[in-house]
């Protein structure tokens, strides 16, 4: 599903990531660890193509990312790709329903269609009956579900997350890490999560770190 060949990012003179290879498989849930600066957030975000390699190139589902030119890399980032942050980064003047509508609306899906499939996840994550709350009147546990409803609204095939359950007490954290592998065995995704929650990170499929800009197994 994700294949990361002599992946390299350099700012200046400061390399972050050198030569780096990854292979991750449909419906795998791989965690990546590492001490701080080691490079995690600028691989995340090179996977997820919000960020471009100073070399190497990226495939996914077979595609080399790296070849797409910015409006076709939007819109395949768009559908193939659901986004989990450590702060929700809902829109505070914007109901749960309407935040997680907000991706399937720039995908062109319909209103009616929209809020329909966003309601269906909202449902799934427990969370039907707060459809039209908006964030400030959610728990934060409530918001980071309404940010992975988000996530998942187009069905994108690989979710990626950074530091997911960073700003959440332990037990929301341990909800948030068991619903990541409820939603794999639901719909087979791909979850790549950045984390420093040994917890969470010894329950992925594959634990990785990253040292000196490189992956260690």
């Amino acid at each position: 599903m994700v294949k990361a060949e002599n992946i390299s990012k350099n700012y200046g003179d400061l390399n972050v990531l050198n030569a780096l290879n990854l292979e991750v498989k449909q419906g795998e849930v791989v965690s990546i660890v590492g001490a701080s600066g080691a490079g995690k957030t600028t691989l995340l975000q090179i996977l997820g193509t919000l960020d471009k390699p100073s070399s190497g190139h990226l495939f996914i589902n077979n595609e080399d990312i790296t070849l797409m030119k910015n409006k076709q890399l939007s819109a395949f980032r768009n559908k193939q790709i659901g986004f989990i942050f450590q702060f929700h980064q809902l829109l505070p003047e914007f109901t749960a329903l309407e935040n997680v509508c907000i991706p399937a609306f720039i995908a062109g899906k319909s209103k009616k269609v929209a809020e329909q499939e966003a309601l269906n996840y909202l449902q799934f994550l427990g969370l039907e009956h707060r459809a039209s709350h908006k964030p400030s009147e959610l728990s934060g546990g409530e918001q980071q579900r309404v940010a992975v409803a988000r996530a998942l609204v187009n069905k994108p095939a690989i979710i990626l997350a950074d530091e997911p359950s960073g700003n959440l007490d332990s037990k929301n954290a341990k909800e948030l890490h068991d619903l990541f592998f409820q939603l794999r065995k639901e719909f087979n995704q791909t979850f790549i999560i950045v984390t420093h929650n040994d917890e969470l990170a010894a329950m992925a499929d594959r634990k990785l770190t990253i040292q000196d800009g490189v992956i260690v197994e």
